[in-house]
């Protein structure tokens, strides 16, 4: 009589983690799975910044020196072309002109 009795007892008794949590325990789960979400996704941001700044740095010219020789040689392109451009307008002026008296 008594053995049934403590097998259905010891069947109860048990050494694992209650596997149910209660509202306190989920909502501190939740918090701490929104909070790394946050935090790795500001983490991505921080590098990506770091990555923009050093592509900054390695496209900037290092001195004064450096940056006017870049600026003249801009603006040396630049009257390069404004000439080729005003030479090619003259021309195509020039080849009208004769088009038009060899009309009339």
């Amino acid at each position: 009589m008594f053995r049934p009795a403590i097998i259905r007892q010891a069947r109860l008794f048990s050494t694992s983690l209650i596997a149910r949590k209660g509202p306190v325990e989920t909502a501190k789960d939740a918090a701490k799975k929104v909070d790394r979400t946050i935090s790795d996704a500001a983490v991505k941001g921080i590098e990506k910044g770091e990555q923009a700044a050093s592509a900054i740095k390695h496209k900037m010219p290092n001195s004064t020196g450096e940056a006017k020789g870049q600026a003249a040689e801009l603006s040396g392109e630049a009257k390069g072309k404004a000439s080729e451009v005003a030479g090619e307008a003259k021309g195509k002026a020039q080849e009208l002109k004769g088009e038009a008296k060899s009309k009339m």
